[in-house]
């Protein structure tokens, strides 16, 4: 008596295959020739060359605006005070924040937490209840 394989049996098998012939094509990609390498590198300086155009843009017509504002606040008697000196406004644009550049932490005071003491305006006991039909009355301090 000749015994049939289990269709599941078969689909698994026929999964495997799939999944292993899957997998081998896409295991790796190949290096990129100097050719394409050489495109990428020039792709990257000329995207840093733009964003760097962008970022002078951008201080530019902050200054233009800021300049722009004060001149308008003189002439209506508007109070101002000195602009902050920047000694590098592209680097600092640029310039990655570190934890050495960042505020310090301040700890979280909170009432929910503990941390904290509670508020002068809590309840100092529940509301209590009273009968339906009682008028309302104003608590006088």
């Amino acid at each position: 008596m000749k015994r049939t394989p289990h269709i599941g049996i078969m689909r698994l098998l026929g999964i495997a295959a799939i999944a292993l012939v899957t997998g081998a094509a896409h295991a790796a990609l190949p290096a990129p020739n100097p050719q394409q390498a050489a495109l990428a590198a020039q792709k990257k300086a000329a995207a840093d060359a733009q964003a760097q155009k962008d970022k002078e843009t951008l201080l530019a017509t902050m200054d233009a605006i800021s300049d722009r504002w004060r001149a308008r606040a003189a002439k209506e008697g508007w109070p101002t005070h000195a602009p902050v000196p920047v000694a590098a406004p592209a680097a600092a644009v640029s310039a990655p924040t570190t934890a050495a550049t960042t505020a310090p932490v301040v700890a979280v005071r909170s009432e929910k937490a503990g941390t904290a003491a509670p508020s002068e305006d809590i309840k100092k006991r529940q509301t209590q209840a009273v009968p339906k039909g009682t008028p309302p009355t104003v608590n006088a301090k």
